[in-house]
């Protein structure tokens, strides 16, 4: 079983302190804070790298279940929106956005659109997010 790992530390008050995100590899490293998470500050936050890790486990996922179709798609481009509510003074993922386009050669509207949906049903981290409500736009745009 692979495994991966990242790590992330916390220091002082939530309102007033600093984090920093790091990727154990070395091709990441972010400081994120409370305004970055809940404001318009500086930095990363938690809800962006859950998105991008969607956003390209998704385009993956869809890559893969395309080729094991027999079709060779060009390109796939993600775009995930994660959004952060407030409900009775606990924050919460609410939602997911997935949108995709593709690029992909030979393929029609309607066996894209059911390779894409079985794509977000499949992938690892939907599957880890189970309880998010995810949505899809899928855009089949061969050039």
């Amino acid at each position: 079983m692979k495994t991966t790992k990242a790590s992330a530390e916390w220091q002082g008050a939530v309102r007033d302190g600093k984090g920093t995100i790091k990727l154990p590899s070395g091709n990441y490293e972010s400081s994120y804070s409370y305004a970055s998470r809940f404001e318009q500050g500086k930095g990363t936050n938690p809800e962006e790298m859950l998105g991008a890790s969607h956003a390209a486990c998704y385009s993956m996922a869809l890559t893969a279940d395309l080729n094991r179709a027999g079709f060779q798609p060009k390109s796939v481009k993600t775009e995930a929106t994660v959004y952060l509510d407030v409900v009775g003074g606990v924050p919460g993922i609410s939602k997911i956005e997935l949108r995709t386009e593709a690029d992909v050669p030979g393929l029609d509207e309607a066996a894209f659109q059911e390779q894409a949906e079985a794509a977000k049903k499949n992938c690892p981290i939907s599957r880890a997010l189970a309880a998010v409500n995810i949505e899809l736009t899928a855009k089949l745009t061969n050039s």
